[in-house]
């Protein structure tokens, strides 16, 4: 598996090149969120706002008013938490195309809860006019700029950022409102539908390397797209599920990807037993993200005790076992499915 740094930052500055009304703000985070090499190429388009998220977030609805089309940066927690009134009212309430990129969500930083998003989708799904996206790699990241201009609205990303993996081929972008498939169990359905987003995609890829070995067949689905979730894909694989749906998110278990997963089926009247793994209403401490994946049982070892748990199996997993498991190795076999 390779990994790529600042892909964000090095696609910002491509995108722009020909889009004179991209502009782009900073939360006196300008080197934290892969803006810098905008300010350098672009200097008369960015702005420091400073640590004042709620005047930036007037600010861009302001300039989005005139015509520009601002990018806010800055650090998750940061943006919904203290400058929501201002989402709402200044950017959702009148629809503008504002574009949000929230870093750092989850437990992608030790900074503790002062700096953990654990419950932004939570928060941001119930805004009108608002889209949502969540990044998982560096073909997500790549693709989001272009998803973003074709909404005529605001839109929120949950981004990754410095080094991060690829794990899905840089020729087939991201898709608005569809998952992409990681793993297709077949014609007759598979043992277990795994749902995934962010960075739990990759432990979720060993997972399932892993139960394929001892003949589990799981159809593994990732979601970048967290508003809408209208994809039926979803749907179709859970009806033809044996165990059910398994979902696995870098949030709350409350109005995140679990929720929508959950709503989706509802809506189309699918019983399939659903599982869903996250932050079970707490919040997280301050430790390196290996460290909390695995505190918080978000890892792939804890994905395979929870299939176990779904199928009423036993497959002896261990911590040794999965550290053997290469990603290298699995998407060179050609697990990775094409959308």
């Amino acid at each position: 598996m390779n990994t790529e740094t600042q892909v964000h930052e090095r696609n910002l500055v491509r995108f722009a090149a020909d889009k004179p009304e991209v502009i782009v703000f900073s939360g006196d985070l300008t080197g934290s969120t892969e803006i810098r090499a905008f300010k350098e190429a672009y200097p008369d388009r960015f702005f420091s706002l400073g640590m004042a998220e709620q005047n930036m977030m007037s600010w861009a609805g302001g300039m989005a008013r005139e015509g520009f089309l601002p990018h806010v940066h800055t650090f998750a927690v940061f943006m919904y938490r203290r400058a929501l009134d201002q989402i709402e009212m200044s950017i959702a309430y009148p629809n503008l195309r504002v574009r949000m990129f929230g870093f750092l969500p989850g437990i992608t930083t030790p900074g503790g809860v002062s700096h953990q998003a654990i419950d932004d989708i939570a928060v941001l799904r119930g805004v009108p006019n608002l889209t949502i996206f969540e990044t998982g790699d560096a073909t997500d990241v790549e693709s989001m700029l272009d998803l973003a201009h074709d909404v005529d609205g605001p839109v929120y990303v949950r981004m990754i950022r410095k080094e991060i993996p690829r794990l899905f081929p840089a020729d087939q972008p991201t898709r608005f409102d569809r998952v992409r498939v990681v793993r297709e169990a077949g014609g007759q359905g598979a043992d277990v539908v795994l749902v995934t987003s962010g960075i739990t995609t990759e432990e979720a890829m060993r997972a399932t390397a892993y139960l394929a070995s001892k003949g589990v067949s799981v159809e593994h689905l990732h979601a970048a797209t967290l508003k809408p979730f209208t994809d039926e894909r979803v749907v179709h694989s859970a009806a033809r599920s044996r165990y059910g749906v398994l979902t696995v998110e870098n949030h709350t278990t409350i109005g995140g990807l679990g929720t929508c997963v959950a709503e989706l089926l509802a809506r189309h009247g699918v019983g399939a037993r659903l599982h869903t793994m996250g932050l079970f209403d707490t919040y997280a401490h301050g430790a390196s993200q290996q460290y909390l994946m695995k505190e918080y049982h978000l890892d792939a070892v804890s994905i395979v005790h929870t299939v176990e748990e779904m199928m009423g199996e036993s497959f002896g997993v261990s911590d040794e076992e999965m550290a053997a498991v290469r990603l290298s190795d699995f998407a060179a076999a050609g697990q990775l499915d094409a959308l």
